[in-house]
Formats: C-alpha cells, sequence, structure tokens
C-alpha cells in the first residue's frame, strides 16, 4: 500500500491561507486519481478535491479558495486553500487511488478561527 504524509495544517484567521503537502512513497502517475477530504466532527468525509491528469474538480463550497496541483517528480500533491473559513476546519485527509489500491493519509488538522 502507498504511505501518504499529509503537511501544512494550522491555526489560521478567517480570510487567511494555507497550503497542504502530501508525500507519497512511491511514484504515482499523473493519471492516477488522487484528492483532498475533510473530516469534520458529526458529519462524514467529505471531498474538498480531486485531480486525474489535468482535470481537477472541486464541490461548490470550496470552488475558487482551493486549488489542487501536484508535482509528480517529487511524489508531492498540494492543497493551496485561501480565504479559509470558520467550516473549513477539520482534519485534512491525502487519498490515492491507483493499480487497485486505495491509499489514505493520517491527516493533518486545520483550523480556522480568529
Amino acid at each position: 500500500q502507498v504511505q501518504l504524509v499529509e503537511s501544512g495544517g494550522g491555526l489560521v484567521q478567517p480570510g487567511g491561507s494555507l497550503r497542504l503537502s502530501c508525500v507519497s512513497s512511491e511514484s504515482i502517475p499523473d493519471i492516477a486519481f488522487m484528492g483532498w477530504y475533510r473530516q469534520t466532527p458529526g458529519r462524514q468525509r467529505e471531498m474538498v478535491a480531486t485531480i486525474r491528469g489535468r482535470s481537477t474538480q472541486y464541490p461548490t463550497s470550496v470552488n475558487r479558495r482551493f486549488t489542487i496541483s501536484r508535482d509528480s517528480a517529487q511524489n508531492l500533491m498540494f492543497l493551496q486553500m485561501t480565504n479559509l473559513k470558520p467550516e473549513d476546519t477539520g482534519i485534512y485527509y491525502c487519498y490515492s487511488e491507483w493499480a487497485g489500491r486505495n491509499s489514505w493519509g493520517r491527516g493533518t488538522q486545520v483550523t480556522v478561527s480568529s
């Protein structure tokens, strides 16, 4: 199974920005499906951004505020988050789906509060 490790979470004020990173233990090609998901107390884990090749998807709640990208050569995936809101608070997980293997990272906490 691919090992994924997230980093970059923290405490930020509303309107602020954060950049999350996810590093994988092995090379994952661009055509693989990867994404960022978040978990908040009392709610199901929800998708916040996905990428496959050059195709990206976002839910309406984060559209135009979040940007997902990859640096496949460095086994990295990023989530640039801007204009953060308190409802963006949660644990953010990195996910990959490739060669029949689905992998999750352990998550990084993002807290948006004044």
